[in-house]
């Protein structure tokens, strides 16, 4: 659901994304007519046992969050996911997709989302107390999994490009790899790390199941990583075309920069 009104004079011409996981939130303010973020901040929870503390601490910390705004996306941070093509996809099998990669219970509310230009469905789990409780904050919004987001830029990065590519997005505890080729997406999938030993298993394992090269297909690295990191350190010794994103391209877009993009990719994309 999106914010309208007929009366241009109650228009503030902003955008709010926030992007909530059970470890913290991160929210951004778009210029609805530049397209440029305003502002943006990322908060960890002090304590996450209760979710819903959380969040009134949040908003009650961060008063622009309760601004009026035009349009406001709600980004639920979770990995109980997975993407089905248009010609195998049924909306009233949702959950019968996910219980083969995800732990399902009879009373989990499923939602998908369609990833518009590419026939492929994100079926997914959101977070249902969370959206209660951002309902008691606004009178409406659209959420969807970040994983959708991630996806859909990637593929739009891979137009023209008929060589297979293979995206990391790292965050914390997690991250994210995707395959594609001139707007196919031949792999998705996560995985969960704690040593930069695991991150590059996880790595090398997924180039070797789609027979990928290490020494001819690139990776991009982008989300929670520098050139300084260990984990950026391990991998550019198995991978020769091994490289951060480049963001340049959004850098004048957005008004952030190359770093900044990189590191809150999904959310500056929402």
């Amino acid at each position: 659901m999106v914010i309208t009104s007929n009366d241009i004079t109650t228009k503030n011409y902003k955008k709010l994304s926030i992007q909530v996981s059970l470890s913290g939130l991160s929210f951004c303010v778009f210029d609805l007519i530049t397209k440029k973020v305003i502002a943006y901040n990322n908060v960890s929870y002090i304590n996450s046992n209760v979710i819903e503390e959380q969040l009134w601490k949040v908003f009650v910390d961060y008063t622009i969050l309760t601004n009026a705004y035009d349009e406001i996306v709600v980004l639920h941070d979770n990995t109980l996911n997975t993407f089905v093509p248009d010609v195998l996809f049924d909306a009233n099998f949702l959950g019968s997709y996910l219980q083969y990669n995800v732990k399902v219970f009879d009373n989990d509310f499923f939602m998908f989302d369609k990833i518009e230009n590419y026939n492929i469905n994100n079926i997914h789990v959101p977070y249902v107390n969370i959206n209660n409780f951002l309902l008691d904050q606004y009178t409406s919004f659209d959420y969807k999994n970040v994983n959708s987001i991630l996806v859909k830029k990637v593929l739009d990065i891979s137009i023209g490009n008929n060589e297979k590519e293979v995206f990391v997005h790292i965050q914390k505890g997690h991250f994210e790899i995707v395959v594609v080729k001139n707007q196919q997406l031949l792999l998705f999938n996560s995985f969960e790390y704690t040593t930069p030993e695991d991150f590059i298993y996880y790595i090398l394992f997924t180039y070797e199941q789609l027979q990928l090269s290490p020494e001819t297909i690139t990776l991009h690295l982008f989300g929670n990583i520098t050139k300084t990191d260990d984990y950026y350190k391990m991998v550019y010794k198995f991978i020769r075309n091994c490289q951060l994103l480049n963001t340049t391209n959004w850098v004048s877009i957005l008004d952030q920069s190359e770093e900044e993009i990189r590191n809150n990719f999904i959310l500056f994309h929402s």
